[in-house]
């Protein structure tokens, strides 16, 4: 059955193992009842005060009946436990080449940027039958994105990132909703999400672009800041340079001395922007200032994936090493990257970054 009749629409692939669970879970409970509540009043009623029923030589032992109440119930508890498992791994595993839309949420609005450029408040746009990864933090409280069609909610937590995947296969509307409270306008902080044929989800993603993609725009973010009079060629500040930096391994110093290696992910660039003195890139000392306070979470998502862009374009380092950058960095290059204006130098980590987001970015703390 594809929707009982208390239930929203199954408007998503993952729905259905959600429903199944949730269904087999009330078939069990039923049963339970059923069968103890059954037992006890059978057994009120045969041998209330008054009634010939046969009181002699009560059984005080049966070791069928104990294998049964305790075995029964252990292989229940299993099987569901193995299905729920399945389940989990499922939803909070997102397929590597889903396509990422990201979320900021905010009392009391729900803010979504495309990587293409467009962006919207309250709405939602996706392609019908595509893989979508939602990248998600917050700006003030604790929110909780959750679509009760596609059977999808997740908590969005100051500070960190939080991710959520989901494949629509109904076309239409959907409702989207908080499901945390929030402030005194929580009940308004409401949404709807669009399924849309892809061909008219490109149409639409591409008519409302028009200051460019994410990356372009936090590259003009990035100039009007200054950043490259720190992290371009040629700069009098011994600071790191940015190329190569994503999804590589990047050596951090050890407050104790020493280092320690990690990816360089979104978490790691984000950090880096909001305040970069916890986190320090093997080589370099802690002089870059924090950006906290300064910009809101989407003008740091336009510098994260200006970021990430340099690592791609050009040649870019993006995945394609294993090796860690050399734990003492060299000066910065004064050799230009091709086809950049303003470029900026290559191959050795962010100056730093802090641990005020802790997850790092899998989608799962």
């Amino acid at each position: 059955m594809d929707q009982i009749f208390y239930w929203p629409q199954v408007a998503s692939s993952i729905a259905h193992h959600i429903d199944t669970l949730f269904n087999v879970l009330n078939a069990m409970a039923a049963f339970w009842i059923i069968l103890i509540v059954g037992c006890l009043i059978y057994f009120v009623v045969k041998y209330r005060r008054g009634t010939d029923a046969d009181r002699s030589n009560p059984p005080h032992e049966s070791l069928l009946l104990e294998i049964a109440w305790i075995g029964i119930p252990v292989l229940m508890c299993m099987a569901i436990f193995g299905y729920s498992t399945w389940t989990y791994l499922q939803v909070m595993r997102a397929p590597k080449d889903a396509h990422p839309i990201y979320v900021v949420a905010k009392q009391w609005m729900w803010k979504i940027q495309h990587p293409q450029g467009r962006w919207e408040m309250n709405e939602l746009h996706v392609p019908l039958g595509q893989d979508i990864q939602l990248i998600m933090t917050s700006e003030d409280v604790i929110h909780s994105f959750y679509v009760p069609d596609f059977r999808v909610k997740q908590d969005v937590v100051p500070g960190r990132y939080a991710t959520l995947w989901f494949k629509a296969t109904e076309l239409g509307t959907h409702h989207l909703f908080c499901a945390e409270y929030c402030g005194t306008k929580h009940s308004g902080m409401v949404g709807t999400v669009y399924v849309m044929q892809p061909a008219d989800y490109q149409k639409w993603l591409h008519e409302g672009n028009a200051g460019g993609t994410l990356a372009q725009q936090g590259e003009a973010l990035f100039r009007e800041l200054g950043c490259g009079g720190c992290h371009g060629p040629g700069s009098n500040v011994r600071a790191p340079m940015l190329d190569g930096v994503y999804n590589n391994p990047v050596p951090l110093q050890e407050p104790g001395g020493g280092t320690k290696v990690i990816i360089g992910d979104e978490r790691y660039i984000h950090d880096s922007i909001v305040n970069p003195e916890q986190e320090v890139a093997a080589g370099y000392k802690p002089i870059m200032p924090s950006f906290r306070g300064q910009l809101d979470e989407q003008k740091i998502r336009l510098l994260v994936e200006y970021i990430k862009s340099l690592s791609t374009a050009n040649g870019g380092r993006a995945g394609g090493t294993k090796e860690a950058v050399p734990p003492h960095a060299p000066q910065a290059s004064t050799a230009p990257l091709a086809a950049k204006p303003n470029p900026l130098p290559a191959t050795a980590p962010l100056a730093g970054a802090t641990t005020d987001i802790n997850v790092r970015k899998s989608g799962q703390e």
